[in-house]
């Protein structure tokens, strides 16, 4: 009597048809392979793990650049003309692309796991190039539209360093996992050794990074210098039409130090607070004089620009996502804002002692004021009857001239100066963007007693980090957000710093080496049974593949029977009998 018994079963196996099948289309059992990965495809994985760094950085980059999206909104307007939340699309691509690449790293990582070949799917890879090719195009548009915004990317890391490196120290931690299986499974002794030196070397970096760490926010506490006072910039425009006398009295129900504007000179001689240099993003000026939308707003004189409506646009555009928050009364009062003279906001800051620092744009040429307009804003300020003690004068133009009018003024600049030439211009204070002082700058201007605001802040972190480096002053669009911190938002003494990183370091170590410990003594036990590893995955054998599309189709997945009978063959003598290779796992075509 014969009787049939399969020598080997197989075992749906679900997790590892989804792993082959979603990132090489491989959903047959005969199609996969523990073969090595081929070159081209190792360069494919290359591309994919380049791609997928550079998309990190990018994100990180779109993440810290909050900050400044209006900044980044403003200069896309100044050169479209038309005015757009230009950030949401880049963001909302940006997530797409990285959550994508990010699932195909993974599913790489995973077939590496498992001694899965690599074998990326042709849409796959086409999908990889779009994004590569998309994100350097935005890395190219961003350094020539928005260069400076690069200086960001230092400044946040010393805020968000320590915490970026026991992050990074925990994912390649957990990586370890792979390295030692493929260092444990690898058969020739040089490939074991490329890849554990450059595991080791990516990790003992790791453990070294804390060193060229540095953060203004790792201080004694004893050590750090009193709250940095707000300024509020153009008000508070997040909450009300910047630059008009609704947006300034929010702001000083924040109970700011001070509030900046922009400042332009119209037709007839009147200082008043614009910053675009039309009227068009601001104003109703298309729906009242549609003639003169693109003229220059100094081009207008005052009784025009009191028929223009200021705050209605901020309804409609909600350049900060906020008009939900505001309620019926407060919508109204917002539509019915006018444009907003110097003279009205020296009026609103004087009883309230609150200084005001303006930025005054000079009217082109061809008009009235061209050459008078520093006279002309001196007569205004004088107009208002504030004390001048309270007004930071800017300009750089007739400073002497200015200093001999009005003594009293607060000379301040907006050009990046050593202390040494500020007080031989008899400056004492500077206006500068965040990312032009330095901590050692903060250091020297102390010493030197002039006094440093830096603009624009919004974020918590940003203040923070100023805040720990001893800045005094900063000028924020959001003064509701920072005066709500009542301490940096992390702050850690240097011992308590290098605690952290010590035990970091020393867990990441002692986890790495179990885990190496574990993939080889568990490697060593399989080799020692003297059992070798068979694949029943691997039915698609590697002659098939040299055959025809129509051969590879109609072949079907076979089971491997023997016959055990007495007297008929061996079970090695049925094996090559069915033409199948009991050593090597490889099936020989029929």
């Amino acid at each position: 009597m014969v009787k049939h018994q399969p020598l080997q079963v197989y075992e749906r196996q679900l997790c590892l048809s989804c792993l082959t099948g979603i990132y090489g289309c491989r959903w047959k059992r005969y199609q996969r392979s523990h073969d090595d990965t081929t070159k081209w495809e190792l360069l494919w994985s290359l591309i994919l793990l380049f791609t997928f760094c550079l998309l990190l950085f990018w994100c990180y980059f779109w993440l810290e650049a909050h900050n400044d999206y209006n900044e980044f909104n403003w200069l896309l307007y100044n050169r479209s003309g038309a005015w757009s939340d230009s950030t949401v699309p880049i963001l909302a691509t940006t997530a797409a692309g990285f959550t994508y690449i990010a699932f195909l790293m993974v599913l790489a990582l995973c077939h590496v796991a498992v001694g899965q070949q690599l074998n990326l799917h042709w849409l796959h890879k086409i999908a990889v190039i779009v994004a590569l090719l998309t994100t350097v195009a935005g890395l190219i548009a961003v350094n020539q539209v928005w260069g400076q915004e690069w200086d960001v990317v230092p400044i946040s890391l010393q805020a968000t360093g320590p915490f970026l490196h026991i992050g990074a120290l925990a994912a390649v931690t957990a990586l370890s996992w792979v390295v030692a299986g493929q260092v444990a499974r690898a058969e020739k002794t040089r490939v074991q050794v490329v890849v554990l030196l450059l595991y080791l070397g990516v990790l003992l970096g790791l453990y070294l990074v804390p060193l060229s760490i540095t953060s203004p926010c790792i201080m004694e506490r004893s050590e750090l210098k009193p709250r940095p006072d707000v300024i509020g910039h153009q008000g508070a425009p997040m909450l009300a039409p910047e630059n008009t006398l609704m947006s300034f009295q929010r702001a000083l129900q924040m109970n700011v130090t001070g509030l900046e504007a922009d400042v332009t000179i119209s037709v007839d001689g009147v200082p008043f607070l614009m910053r675009d240099r039309t009227l068009r993003r601001t104003t109703d000026v298309e729906k009242v004089f549609p003639d003169r939308h693109a003229e220059d707003a100094s081009f207008f004189n005052w009784t025009d620009l009191r028929q223009l409506n200021a705050g209605q646009w901020f309804l409609e555009d909600d350049p900060f996502w906020t008009v939900h928050t505001l309620s019926e009364g407060e919508k109204r009062e917002m539509a019915n804002q006018s444009v907003c003279s110097l003279e009205q906001l020296l009026a609103l800051a004087a009883p309230r002692n609150r200084t005001v620092v303006f930025r005054l744009r000079r009217p082109p040429a061809g008009h009235p004021c061209h050459h008078s307009w520093i006279n002309d804003t001196l007569e205004a300020v004088h107009s208002a009857r504030v004390p001048l003690s309270l007004v930071m004068w800017t300009p750089d133009e007739d400073r002497d001239q200015v200093r001999r009018m009005a003594p009293e003024l607060l000379q301040t600049s907006l050009r990046k100066q050593s202390p040494q030439a500020l007080h031989q211009q008899g400056v004492g204070r500077l206006l500068l963007r965040y990312n032009l002082a330095s901590a050692q700058d903060v250091r020297e201007f102390s010493q030197s007693n002039v006094s440093l605001a830096l603009h624009t802040v919004n974020e918590p972190w940003l203040y923070s980090v100023l805040w720990c480096s001893g800045v005094p002053a900063v000028s924020s669009d959001a003064p509701h957000v920072l005066k709500k911190l009542l301490s940096p938002v992390w702050l850690l003494r240097p011992a308590e710093y290098c605690l952290i990183w010590v035990s970091a370091d020393l867990v990441s170590f002692a986890v790495v080496v179990g885990i190496f410990i574990f993939q080889n003594y568990h490697m060593i036990r399989f080799r020692m049974s003297g059992m070798r590893s068979y694949n029943p995955e691997q039915i698609m054998l590697k002659a098939a593949g040299r055959r025809s599309s129509q051969d590879v189709n109609i072949m079907k997945e076979k089971l491997i029977f023997s016959e055990v009978s007495n007297g008929i063959g061996t079970a090695d003598e049925l094996y090559m009998e069915n033409s199948y290779d009991y050593y090597t796992n490889e099936g020989i075509t029929q």
